[in-house]
């Protein structure tokens, strides 16, 4: 996201995660949800993502390959405008699992919520509707458990640029630890700013933990540009200090061959495999909608150092609606 998605998306949003027929090689129904994300759950997975000013979306999948929604269209929004704090901008949002309930981190009206559901599937609401605390506007939210016990969130403030924070979240999720927020990473130039921006943009973080290392997963450039990319930073530390991987981009339209490929999230197969879903562009000279899309992540050892965590450009796919 950007502070210029909004109006960006008013023409096309309501219709953007439709299937249709992706303009690509393979000609076959694809997803259009961006800024997606895959939460896995008794034996489903469930997708969703940006792509609807009423709400968030969701498809469900047993094998990953073919997506489907409820045939009841009114099912279809695993949170609903008006069941939870926001009326507009419903972007990025985050589905997890925490002590037998189940939660969706997202972005609305530029502010950061949490609301809950009995399932995966919704409805996610709030008893009281209201944003996280903080300053300013804050979005693309990722909730990250440590495993001492604390929880993180991950977010962007759009603050002379998209950049990256992290603070520490109550045991409840009810809000942010005060006096915790600290800033992680911000688009410094070259991959991350190819445009030469007065506004860069780093965004759509993901943290995972790795061989006592966190990696910080995440995107940069304007989604708009066709050189939006993923790289990664990692630290000891889940707020950092955090260095950026000498081989950034790791995923990039240089790699996948798709334009405007970022902003996802990591998520692991039934047999523990790991993937990074993802959005690209909507086709050469389209942006929106966007699509949706997966690729094999991997970590490669390096003697005498962190593993390298890198992408199987061979493995990308779109998300496929089933027939």
């Amino acid at each position: 996201m950007t502070q210029f998605k909004t109006s960006l998306f008013t023409a096309a949003i309501i219709m953007a995660a439709m299937a249709t027929t992706i303009n690509s090689a393979a000609q076959q129904p694809a997803i259009f949800l961006a800024d997606p994300t895959i939460f896995a759950d008794n034996g489903k997975f469930y997708l969703y993502g940006t792509g609807s000013n009423q709400g968030f979306l969701f498809y469900e999948s047993a094998d990953l390959q073919t997506w489907s929604q409820p045939e009841d269209s009114s099912r279809r929004l695993a949170l609903k405008r008006g069941d939870a704090f926001g009326n507009s901008g419903f972007w990025a949002p985050q589905v997890l699992k925490h002590k037998d309930n189940y939660y969706m981190a997202y972005t609305a009206n530029e502010q950061i919520a949490i609301a809950s559901a009995p399932n995966p599937a919704g409805p996610f609401r709030q008893h009281a509707p209201l944003p996280l605390s903080g300053s300013g506007k804050q979005i693309d939210p990722f909730l990250f458990f440590d495993e001492n016990g604390k929880i993180y969130l991950y977010h962007v403030k759009l603050q002379n640029g998209n950049r990256i924070f992290v603070s520490e979240v109550k045991p409840d999720l009810t809000d942010v630890v005060p006096g915790t927020e600290k800033e992680c990473i911000a688009s410094t130039g070259g991959w991350e700013n190819t445009a030469g921006a007065t506004w860069p943009v780093a965004e759509g973080p993901t943290v995972l933990k790795h061989k006592n290392v966190y990696y910080l997963v995440y995107s940069a450039n304007d989604f708009r540009n066709k050189d939006y990319a993923v790289g990664y930073a990692t630290s000891l530390s889940p707020t950092g200090p955090w260095k950026k991987y000498a081989g950034n981009p790791v995923i990039s339209r240089h790699t996948v061959g798709q334009n405007g490929s970022g902003h996802g999230d990591v998520f692991f197969d039934k047999d523990g495999e790991m993937y990074y879903v993802l959005h690209t562009h909507r086709s050469d000279d389209r942006v929106s909608p966007r699509a949706t899309a997966v690729v094999a992540l991997r970590f490669r050892p390096v003697a005498g150092g962190e593993d390298v965590l890198e992408a199987d450009a061979k493995s990308f796919r779109w998300l496929n609606v089933a027939q």
